[in-house]
């Protein structure tokens, strides 16, 4: 997910992600089944998806390692990561990661399976749900309602991060009450 930064915002923060076309930092989270971010790391824009994931596996390589025998936590991506290239660059992070982290792409929606969607319902166009995709889409939109996090403004990496893990904390408050 990426967020422009304003005139404020740090020189070290600054990047520009060719992909989406923005100027600014690009936010990586790791959200457990229900939407709720795990793991938050914040990056210039200019760093792949990749890159940023294996940040965050570096960043929490105890938590991984200290998983019971036999637990393995499965991480669903879209299709603007690369498989082979993580599951190798997670080897050379760590032996045991191998055995810890499952890496799966989600699958890539077909012409058919949207094409089935609008004949179910004529009236919907654009987005169609891909299995268990929706879960970081719905995460991220709320994330989006937080105002603090429309736009980078902050010259820290972290304080952005901090600031996606305060949003979180209310969001999951919320729904407890």
């Amino acid at each position: 997910m990426c967020a422009k930064n304003t005139d404020t915002a740090n020189i070290e923060t600054k990047g520009y992600c060719h992909y989406k076309c923005t100027n600014g930092i690009k936010r990586h989270l790791l959200v457990d089944v229900l939407g709720n971010p795990y793991f938050v790391k914040c990056t210039a824009a200019n760093i792949s998806d990749d890159d940023g994931m294996l940040e965050i596996i570096r960043a929490n390589k105890e938590y991984f390692l200290d998983l019971p025998e036999g637990h393995i936590i499965t991480i669903l991506l879209d299709n603007g990561y690369h498989k082979e290239f993580l599951e190798n660059e997670i080897e050379k992070i760590e032996k045991r990661l191998r055995d810890k982290i499952k890496i799966e792409i989600s699958a890539k929606i077909t012409p058919e399976q949207k094409a089935t969607s609008k004949q179910e319902n004529p009236a919907k166009q654009g987005f169609v749900v891909i299995f268990k995709r929706w879960i970081v889409e719905r995460t991220n939109a709320w994330i989006n309602q937080c105002r603090v996090l429309w736009k980078n403004c902050e010259g820290l990496l972290v304080t952005s991060e901090t600031k996606i893990r305060i949003c979180a904390i209310r969001l999951i408050l919320r729904r407890i009450t």
